[in-house]
């Protein structure tokens, strides 16, 4: 799964970075500082999930991900909970406050692992209903 993480901070795409790279199904193709960069990485590779930071300069989180017409997989990473609900009204697999906890982030790996396989299954599923 091609994974991209988007925070103006370093520390926290880091963290984000080191936690993918543990995982043998992730691979993280590219670090962005702002949602101009993860724009640019959306329209020219394919992105399965993205971590997505909500409070960065000039496009934040929430208006970066309305502006998209395809979306992958996200979840928020941010230090402000008061934005958790419009995040699930736009469907964040999940949302994840910093500081990022191991547990959580796993927990959220695991989430789009699921995910994706459920989306395999189904368009599997699919494609066998119409040879039939």
């Amino acid at each position: 799964m091609n994974c991209i993480a988007v925070d103006d901070e370093p520390l926290a795409l880091d963290i984000i970075e080191a936690y993918v790279n543990r995982h043998p199904d992730l691979t993280l193709i590219a670090r962005c500082n702002n949602a101009a960069e993860a724009s640019e990485v959306l329209k020219s590779r394919k992105v399965d999930l993205m971590f997505l930071d909500i409070q960065m300069p000039e496009i934040n989180g929430l208006s970066f991900i309305k502006s998209l017409e395809t979306k992958p997989l996200f979840v928020f990473t941010t230090a402000h909970p008061d934005f958790a609900v419009e995040g699930f009204d736009l469907n964040a697999l999940d949302y994840l406050l910093k500081p990022i906890d191991s547990t959580e982030l796993k927990a959220a790996l695991e989430k789009a692992l699921d995910t994706i396989d459920e989306k395999k299954e189904s368009s599997q599923f699919e494609a066998l209903q119409k040879n039939i």
